[in-house]
């Protein structure tokens, strides 16, 4: 065999090579530390209570580093005033934990998000990417706070495919479930929202998914639809996690206060 004709394959291998995601050769990690300061915990503070901090799930900052977006679902409807509980977010910074106290700017049920303003220093904020570009078949990451404070207060990256834009329904757990009511709802469903082949957990409800070579918010994880299926969320996870586009937060962040 002529040497020629040997070292076609590795010319092969080389082309393949050149081929591979850019974020697969340590890219991701790049964005990962990029991303990681502006990843927050949400939740709320009484002082009399046992912890204090309650977490009740994830946000990422935006904006002017002021701004924190999360699930609507995450925000409580009423807090104890007379005791004075305070909404705001979890800052982790090499092992210390801050409390900000929080106002919420504005809140939209329809897509389960809210926007919330923190005080003090401004924070690393995300960049919000183009929803409407995002395709079927996408790699996209998304990093929160799996188990909120169970494991402690450190950030978790995980890895997932786009892998439909779909009506906000909720799948059938069999054909049966597929009544005239169900396809009525179909029919009906005013948005498109992202399944990704990816495991989340509930407290990974209103994380940043994001592209993992640029960094930029595409959607916001949403777990409302997974605790519908009523499964246990942590010993048997269904590896499907749904996320709100991007496009809503945009149209959230131009909403005035209520």
């Amino acid at each position: 065999m002529s040497p020629r004709v040997l070292a076609r394959p590795f010319v092969l291998l080389a082309a393949c090579a050149l081929a591979l995601p850019a974020f697969a050769a340590g890219e991701l990690a790049r964005t990962i530390a990029a991303v990681k300061p502006s990843v927050v915990g949400v939740g709320t503070f009484l002082q009399t209570r046992s912890p204090a901090t309650a977490f009740n799930g994830t946000g990422f900052v935006v904006g002017d580093g002021l701004s924190v977006i999360t699930n609507s679902h995450v925000v409580p409807e009423l807090l104890d005033s007379e005791k004075r509980e305070t909404l705001g977010v979890v800052i982790s910074r090499g092992g210390q934990i801050e409390f900000r106290p929080a106002v919420l700017a504005g809140r939209d049920r329809a897509h389960d998000l809210a926007h919330l303003r923190i005080s003090g220093a401004p924070l690393p904020a995300l960049a919000l990417g183009d929803s409407d570009g995002a395709v079927e078949g996408q790699d996209l990451a998304f990093t929160g706070y799996p188990l909120g404070m169970i494991l402690g207060l450190h950030p978790a990256t995980h890895r997932a495919l786009l892998a439909a834009i779909t009506p906000i329904v909720m799948p059938s757990l069999s054909s049966r479930a597929l009544n005239v009511r169900a396809i009525v709802q179909l029919q009906r469903t005013p948005f498109a929202i992202f399944q990704l082949d990816g495991t989340a957990y509930p407290g990974n409800s209103g994380s940043p998914v994001y592209d993992p070579a640029t960094g930029k918010v595409l959607a916001v994880i949403n777990m409302t639809f997974v605790k519908g299926l009523k499964e246990n969320a942590i010993s048997q996870p269904s590896g499907i996690a749904y996320a709100i586009p991007a496009k809503y937060v945009r149209d959230l962040l131009q909403q005035k206060s209520p």
